[in-house]
C-alpha cells in the first residue's frame, strides 16, 4: 500500500495528487491518504465516491483525516 501525506498542502493540490495516483494505479491498489485542508476533506471523498472508487475513513480528527482509497477495477 502506498502512502500520500498531503497534510501540508491546501486545496486543490491534494486532489490533483490523488488524481495522478489514480491514473497510474491498477484496479484494486490502495493508497493511505493524510489530509488536513478543510476543502480537501470534503472534496476528495465526494470525488472518489462519484468516480466509483472505495473510500474508508481510518481516522477522523479535527486536525487530520486519514483515508484508505481503493481504486475501482
Amino acid at each position: 500500500m502506498q502512502t500520500l501525506d498531503a497534510s501540508a498542502w491546501r486545496c486543490p493540490l491534494p486532489l490533483l495528487k490523488v488524481k495522478l495516483w489514480l491514473k497510474a494505479a491498477q484496479g484494486g491498489q490502495q493508497l493511505r491518504l493524510f489530509i488536513t485542508d478543510a476543502g480537501s476533506r470534503q472534496d476528495i471523498p465526494a470525488y472518489l465516491l462519484r468516480m466509483g472508487h472505495s473510500v474508508t475513513v481510518v481516522s477522523e480528527e479535527p486536525s487530520m483525516l486519514t483515508l484508505i482509497i481503493t481504486k475501482a477495477p
